[in-house]
């Protein structure tokens, strides 16, 4: 279930409704309009894509294991189905299925039944064993996410000027609003620029497109404009695309037509290089493309013009909307009685926000096809990293914690290796360890996690270990049902730092002056007062800038020791060294300042119980949402 927080995104800076029941399908379109320098979320020719894998974690193991297309596989995780591919499905099998492998097995001999990789204690990498237990084992998922890199990569480098955003490991939105434009402008250069004669200058109107032949081996599928006659369900599956063929096309739909081919070039590409199918839907916006992409499965993709909106919505049940589903979607059937989008657009906008608040206008638009939500790529660094397990059995002994420390190191471990095999210098500041009962408040300690030529299991368990000695002290009974080990502060050096070599030399000569200034009795006091009476850069030929830095935080210059002032070679890895130092001071005295969670041992007496602070009651339509 979606935050509050998370939605409430959509909603903010929403005033009023905006057209009424699909009134802005066909806008006059200008030259103003289509030679926007950056062109928004309401820009009338805005095309967008959303390409899904078909049946992920299945194709991967399929990949995996070199079966044939049409041998049918499921992926099992525990006792759940999280996959099945389309050859399975033939037989009936469902994702809301509890197997039974040998019920299954008498319907379909030849199905494979894959677990999900699983880490265990004394191994490095995640791997496929026979003996998984949930008591012992970890799932792993980290197969699937090196695959759904090499995915994007490859759509990256096959649509390189558009704006994509990974939505999720199997899915992206593509923004091909820029790219199309271009290439309207070469295939139709009389639209390239204003004509001499435009009676409005930049504001008039753009002329009718040409006719436009949909071919469906070239764009692929189009959602019709009218609904099923013969009682197929919205999904289309039994429609004709030509329809398309004699309704008068729009410079939308050129867009469209574009967006397809360039869309449908590169998901061959995948296929061809990586073995993967995908559907693709294309659209006016993020909401529509992913309904579209559902339209025709597998290995398809689906067009949804802008005139084919209304026909495609009405028929369909609201609560299999995103956002539309659970306790707010039961609210709105039985509030108004409706099953059907078409069903509540005779509602309108002010009985909805009198029913649901204000924010409820995000309802109205959504169920009219309206979404500005942005295409935004993503970083691909992520700060952080966590490795977590939901017990079956709690930990009730301090000492059972050490196993699952160095099962969820391995992950880490395994992770991180992977992420600097293209960025070696990203190190992770912090290792966090947390750990709670059920969903009460759990406690969490950490410390910093020192930079070594090469990260293994030993090292994340072992600086594990202290973390969980100290979590849990003295405590001798305790229930713990959730453990997280996590790297925070993922991030490359500071400009100037070089490489561990300098890093390392220039450390040893801090120590080594440290070490002499200490056999001097030279207090922090005494050699300030000696550095201040230092001349500056025309007695000693050296930018001061070069030898010492202000702290942003408590304003005090630190410099560098006397001993390497005069060792130019070192002085920006000596004072990378001291920076880094110094910013750890600054962090140490952070987390002491940190009050911790309450731990939840059972009779421990150790902690005094904290107040909680009093949650903020949702209002409107935000108490739909939230953890359940």
């Amino acid at each position: 279930m979606e935050s509050p927080g998370r939605l409430q995104s959509l909603w903010k800076g929403k005033a009023k409704a905006e057209p009424q029941d699909f009134d802005d399908l066909n806008p006059i379109i200008t030259y103003r309009q289509l030679f926007a320098q950056n062109p928004g979320v309401r820009d009338p020719l805005r095309v967008i894509a959303l390409c899904d894998s078909d049946a992920f974690y299945a194709a991967c193991e399929m990949i995996r294991l070199g079966t044939d297309k049409d041998t049918p596989l499921v992926v099992l995780q525990w006792d759940s189905l999280i996959a099945i591919n389309y050859p399975a499905r033939k037989y009936g099998i469902s994702r809301m299925d509890k197997l039974d492998v040998k019920e299954v097995k008498t319907r379909c001999p030849e199905l494979i039944v894959v677990h999900v990789a699983t880490y265990k204690e004394g191994e490095k990498e995640p791997g496929y064993w026979d003996d998984i237990d949930t008591k012992t084992h970890k799932v792993s998922l980290d197969y699937y996410r090196r695959e759904s890199a090499k995915i994007a990569t490859l759509f990256k480098e096959c649509l390189p000027d558009c704006e994509i955003e990974k939505a999720s490991i199997d899915e992206a939105f593509f923004d091909f609003t820029k790219p199309v434009r271009e290439i309207m402008f070469e295939r139709y250069p009389h639209i390239a620029q204003v004509p001499a004669d435009a009676p409005q200058g930049l504001d008039t109107p753009l002329p009718p497109p040409p006719p436009l032949s949909w071919n469906i081996t070239k764009f692929g599928y189009l959602v019709p404009f009218s609904p099923p006659s013969d009682g197929t369900s919205v999904d289309g599956t039994s429609h004709d695309s030509a329809e398309g063929d004699h309704v008068m096309a729009t410079w939308h739909d050129i867009a469209l037509s574009i967006a397809a081919e360039l869309m449908g070039k590169a998901r061959e590409i995948v296929h061809s290089k990586l073995g993967y199918s995908t559907s693709a839907g294309i659209a006016r916006n993020k909401f529509l493309a992913k309904l579209a992409a559902s339209y025709k499965k597998p290995n398809s993709q689906s067009i949804l013009r802008n005139a084919a909106i209304p026909s495609y919505l009405k028929p369909m049940e609201f609560r299999k909307i995103r956002f539309l589903g659970g306790k707010l979607g039961a609210a709105l059937a039985k509030e108004f009685d409706a099953t059907t989008v078409g069903d509540l657009l005779s509602v309108n906008l002010d009985e909805i926000q009198r029913k649901f608040g204000d924010d409820s206008i995000w309802v109205h638009e959504v169920l009219r096809g309206i979404d500005r939500s942005e295409v935004k790529e993503k970083t691909s660094l992520n700060k952080s990293m966590l490795a977590s397990k939901n017990l079956p059995n709690p930990i009730t002994n301090a000492s059972e914690g050490f196993h699952w420390i160095r099962v969820l190191a391995a992950e880490l471990a395994l992770r991180l290796n992977d992420v600097r095999k293209s960025k070696p210098n990203l190190w992770p500041k912090t290792l966090v360890l947390h750990a709670r009962k059920g969903y009460e408040p759990g406690r969490s300690k950490q410390a910093p996690f020192p930079f070594t030529r090469e990260v293994n299991v030993d090292i994340i368990a072992s600086a594990g270990d202290k973390l969980w000695k100290e979590l849990v002290g003295k405590s001798v009974v305790m229930k713990v049902t959730s453990i997280q080990l996590a790297f925070t502060g993922i991030e490359t050096p500071e400009v100037g730092q070089g490489s561990i070599e300098g890093f390392l030399k220039a450390g040893q000569a801090i120590k080594r002056q440290r070490d002499y200034d200490r056999s001097l009795r030279v207090t922090d006091s005494s050699l300030n007062d000696y550095r201040g009476d230092q001349n500056d850069t025309a007695a000693h030929g050296e930018d001061r800038a070069t030898t010492s830095f202000t702290c942003t935080r408590c304003r005090k210059t630190i410099s560098l020791p006397q001993a390497l002032v005069n060792v130019k070679e070192l002085h920006t890895e000596a004072l990378a060294s001291l920076r880094s130092e110094h910013n750890d001071f600054h962090y140490a005295q952070d987390l002491a300042n940190e009050p911790d969670e309450a731990i939840i041992p059972s009779g421990s007496t150790g902690h005094s119980p904290k107040k909680k602070k009093r949650r903020k009651e949702p209002r409107g339509i935000e108490k739909f949402f939230g953890r359940t």
